[in-house]
């Protein structure tokens, strides 16, 4: 499935994006699409033959719970209308706590990194074949930028990449100015990183501006793409030929003209980079040879006796280690069974005792509780850390940690601004600082729209704003939105009138 050169689309750029030249595919945030229907730009778009990709960003894979069935469906229902070949996702937590933790759901508003643990892998990877199983068209993972990393970790990123595809199929979405983050953050060779990735199961790639804050590099989607990118872009482009490169831009949106720019800037980096004709190994070559840590022997083997512990369970002990479950190896192919001689005598069957290894391998036994609680615990106590400000876990870095955690409020105030843009106009300049201290005690428990209503209500508990207009205008704004269902005609106009009675 060859793509060519994309950009993401997004509804503040969609008249730009439809005039740039050379475009053969768009990428739409999911989420960010209604049901049953599409906004005019990408119906032109797709009139003219343009491929629209759903790009999700809520299903969490990487979380210890199974994928939730209705976020999946709305993922299928975005990939039916858009008429997509692919959707894609990442490997990343959104949320912990719930059911398996005993304790409140707490909701990041952010892609933060799995731990690259056999326990955190096979978890993974039955949450990915649960997503291959309920959508229309294959599936491809990203791998995410990170500013923080979890100790004690047994895969490194190519490595853990490896295994995801092996034992999953699973499509990769390589975003390269992520490789950069976590080489700058995290000391991450992207070289290293590429050379141990499956090339071959790339489906397409992402670029990406950011800017260094500090010596820590935030991959903010807001700057232009930079030199180092593109070198990473090179070094992916000298092992492989991407069937898809698409530029990612989410805020701070410069003029076409910048934007063209930077798309020129990719082809260019992409053709100087192609190795000379005939030098490059085919795609799917076997020369790729990527050396794995062994996971942890499993307890007792599946083909053993059986015993009143059955072995792909394993008992949830209290250790909350994460770098021993006892299911997190592969399981080893059952031996085939021996042919039956052709001169058989058909006198007496076989016993029903005969080898358990004759029958038929069983199926692909599914990850044990006690691996989908160790990992609910540790990434729990990590998410609390980053949104309630409870101790960081053993291991972390405190000081990272903070940076991570005020990198997650900031981010709330934004998304909250976007889609509540009356919060800022009606608390003007004293948005950002209240929101600020909101979020610093309160984490998100549901989506951003919800996180707007809870924090007018807490503005307005707290006998803010000082302004009675802007308090009026905030109780308003409220109550429209938190009722049972919004105000009639009638109603909307004479607040309207009102406001206009006093200035506002």
């Amino acid at each position: 499935m060859e793509l060519g050169i994309g950009i993401g689309w997004r509804p503040e750029i969609a008249h730009e994006v439809e005039a740039l030249a050379g475009i053969d595919w768009v990428e739409a945030v999911a989420e960010n699409l209604c049901a049953d229907h599409l906004p005019d730009s990408l119906v032109r778009l797709r009139e003219r033959g343009v491929t629209v990709v759903p790009h999700g960003v809520a299903l969490g894979l990487g979380g210890a719970d199974r994928p939730d069935p209705g976020r999946l469906a709305a993922l299928a229902a975005r990939a039916e209308l858009l008429g997509a070949p692919l959707v894609t996702e990442h490997i990343a937590f959104v949320r912990a706590g719930g059911p398996l933790t005993a304790s409140p759901g707490l909701e990041a508003g952010h892609l933060l990194p799995v731990p690259r643990t056999w326990d955190a892998l096979d978890v993974l990877c039955e949450n990915v074949r649960i997503a291959q199983d309920s959508l229309p068209v294959p599936l491809a993972l990203e791998n995410i930028a990170a500013l923080i990393t979890w100790p004690d970790e047994e895969l490194t990123e190519g490595q853990f990449l490896a295994e995801l595809v092996e034992r999953t199929g699973v499509r990769l979405l390589i975003d390269v100015a992520n490789l950069h983050t976590n080489h700058v953050n995290l000391g991450q060779d992207p070289a290293k990183a590429l050379d141990e990735l499956p090339v071959e199961a790339i489906a397409y790639v992402h670029v990406a501006g950011g800017v260094e804050k500090n010596g820590v590099w935030h991959d903010t989607h807001a700057h232009p793409v930079t030199a180092p990118v593109l070198e990473v872009l090179a070094e992916l482009r000298s092992r492989v030929e991407p069937p898809g490169v698409l530029l990612e831009r989410d805020d701070a949106f410069p003029p076409a003209r910048e934007l063209a720019g930077e798309l020129d800037a990719i082809r260019a980096t992409l053709r100087k980079a192609a190795p000379p004709a005939g030098s490059q190994a085919p795609v799917g070559s076997p020369a790729r040879t990527v050396t794995v840590p062994a996971a942890p022997a499993p307890a007792p083997s599946v083909s053993a006796p059986p015993t009143p512990a059955p072995s792909v369970s394993a008992p949830p002990t209290p250790a909350p280690s994460v770098s021993a479950p006892s299911v997190s190896a592969p399981p080893a192919p059952a031996p085939p069974a021996p042919a039956p001689p052709v001169s058989a005598q058909p006198t007496p069957a076989p016993s029903v005792s005969a080898p358990t290894v004759s029958a038929p391998p069983a199926p692909e036994p599914s990850v044990s509780d006690a691996a989908r609680d160790r990992t609910a615990v540790a990434q729990t106590a990590l998410l609390s850390a980053l949104v309630a400000g409870t101790p960081a876990p053993a291991g972390f870095d405190p000081a990272r940690l903070r940076v991570q955690s005020r990198s997650l409020a900031a981010k709330r105030a934004d998304v909250v601004a976007k889609v509540a843009p009356e919060l800022p106009e009606i608390l003007g300049d004293g948005y950002r600082a209240a929101f600020l201290a909101y979020a610093g005690g309160r984490p998100m428990s549901g989506g951003y729209r919800r996180d707007a209503l809870d924090f007018a209500e807490h503005v307005l508990i707290a006998g803010g704003p000082a302004d009675p207009v802007a308090r009026r205008e905030l109780t308003y704004w409220w109550r429209d939105r938190s009722g049972s269902r919004p105000p009639g005609r009638a109603t909307r106009l004479i607040r309207a009138a009102r406001a206009a009675l006093v200035g506002r």
